[in-house]
């Protein structure tokens, strides 16, 4: 008896040790960004073409990418986007951004002090040359615009997509999350958890401050989109990942990530 005993213990211990080891393999952090240049990442820009980065928007300064627009002379909707090359389903997305003092004042006014990361996006490739958003969910990144007043953060905007909140559909384009106010030249550290068509999870600075499910492709918004890609409502197992340029200067650093089983 003592003799099964202690096979039965060797057994379960194996298998403690196997899970282990496959948690370890899947808990790798892999970077997005590599701090030098744009190498993996795809720009597209309403009235362009996929590829074009337009007037160097996007560039790498002092380690992180930053939305610049020193070289433009007036915005004219140039809504812009770059894409990771690679889509992802499940995963544990990290990233930290700030805002700059830069803001196109012929920009649509939410656009001051506010950008934001798209994700489980239809691939660049696919995005129309006079297609203004990509279909695709949006982390939302706001600061403080009147002194005092509240503007959370770490919220969720939905381009040619809906989300279930709270347990419906819910139909508004954008959802607040519960996040503090934060000054525009601040550094914030955001996370975004994926499980793939299910349940997404919003973080401010470690805490949580929104969830919500199924998202899915439904909704207004994007404008001039191939209509064979907007497929109401077909839920988002995957898609891409992309740092968003509305006419807000900004800048993100050490972006990385981790797949989740």
């Amino acid at each position: 008896m003592k003799h099964l005993k202690n096979l039965l213990l060797l057994a379960i211990t194996m298998i403690l040790i196997s899970c282990t080891s496959k948690t370890v393999e899947t808990e790798e952090w892999q970077p997005l960004f590599n701090g030098k240049d744009l190498s993996g990442w795809i720009p597209k820009f309403h009235h362009h073409e996929t590829g074009v980065n337009y007037a160097n928007t996007f560039r790498v300064v002092d380690g992180a990418i930053q939305v610049n627009y020193d070289d433009y002379d007036q915005f004219e909707e140039r809504y812009g986007h770059l894409f990771y090359e690679e889509p992802f389903s499940s995963y544990h997305l990290k990233f930290e951004y700030r805002f700059t003092d830069q803001w196109m004042e012929d920009a649509p006014s939410y656009t001051y002090r506010n950008s934001g990361v798209m994700f489980h996006s239809q691939a660049p490739q696919t995005i129309l040359k006079e297609q203004d958003w990509p279909i695709s969910v949006e982390y939302q990144m706001l600061a403080e615009a009147e002194e005092g007043e509240s503007r959370p953060t770490g919220n969720m905007c939905s381009p040619g997509t809906e989300v279930f909140y709270q347990g419906e559909m819910d139909p508004r384009h954008c959802i607040s999350s519960s996040s503090d106010t934060y000054k525009w030249d601040q550094w914030v550290q955001a996370d975004l958890i994926v499980h793939s068509d299910s349940l997404v999870i919003h973080k401010v600075n470690g805490e949580k401050v929104l969830e919500y499910t199924k998202p899915q492709i439904g909704g207004g918004v994007a404008n001039r989109y191939d209509p064979e890609i907007k497929v109401d409502g077909k839920l988002l197992k995957e898609g891409y990942i992309g740092l968003q340029a509305e006419g807000q200067g900004v800048e993100f650093r050490n972006i990385k990530i981790k797949e989740l089983n």
